[in-house]
C-alpha cells in the first residue's frame, strides 16, 4: 500500500511538472522557451510578458514587433535605472538576437508590454501572441499566466506538499 502511495504521487508529480511547462517554438534557427505572464487585477489595463528567445544560427536576428488580441496595443519595453530611477519605455528598434547566445525577456528588464488589456490575465489561461522577427518573420506563442506576482513560470514557482499535490508558492 506504501508503494502505491508513492507511486501515485510519483505520477501527480510527473503530471503537475509537465503541464507546468510550455512547449518550446521553434522558427528557422530561433526557439522561443519559457514563454509566461502574470495574472492581472480585475481593472489593471496592463501587463507584462516574458519569454526566452535562443538563436543557434550563425547571423543575427531582431525582434521588431508583438501583436495579441488580448490588449488594444502591444510593444516591446526596456526597464532600466537612470540616475537612480527605475524607468520603463519602448524599446526602439527591437531587441537584438545575437548569432549563438540566448536574450531572456523578463520582469524588471526586456519584455512584452500590453497595453489596454480587452479582460484580466486569469491564472491557468494562455494569451496568444504573434511575434515578428525581422528574417525569421512571424510565430505565434502563447504565454502561460501565471499567478499574481510570480518570478517565473511553472513548477519553479510551485510548491508541492508531502502528498505530491501543488501548494501555493509564493
Amino acid at each position: 500500500m506504501k508503494l502505491l502511495k508513492t507511486l501515485a504521487a510519483a505520477a501527480m508529480l510527473a503530471v503537475v511538472a509537465s503541464a507546468a511547462q510550455a512547449e518550446d517554438v521553434t522558427l528557422g534557427n530561433l526557439t522561443l522557451s519559457k514563454t509566461w505572464t502574470r495574472a492581472t487585477p480585475p481593472k489593471a489595463m496592463a501587463g507584462g510578458g516574458f519569454v526566452e528567445i535562443t538563436n543557434s544560427g550563425t547571423e543575427a536576428d531582431r525582434l521588431i514587433a508583438a501583436s495579441s488580441p488580448a490588449a488594444k496595443k502591444v510593444e516591446l519595453h526596456e526597464m532600466a535605472v537612470t540616475d537612480g530611477v527605475m524607468v520603463m519605455r519602448p524599446k526602439e528598434g527591437g531587441i537584438e538576437i545575437p548569432a549563438g547566445e540566448t536574450v531572456a525577456l523578463q520582469p524588471g528588464g526586456l519584455h512584452i508590454m500590453f497595453m489596454g488589456l480587452n479582460a484580466p490575465f486569469e491564472e491557468g489561461t494562455e494569451i496568444p501572441v504573434v511575434l515578428t522577427f525581422e528574417k525569421a518573420g512571424d510565430v505565434e506563442i502563447k504565454l502561460s499566466v501565471e499567478k499574481m506576482g510570480a518570478k517565473g513560470m511553472g513548477h519553479g514557482n510551485m510548491k508541492l506538499g508531502q502528498d505530491g499535490m501543488k501548494k501555493d508558492g509564493n
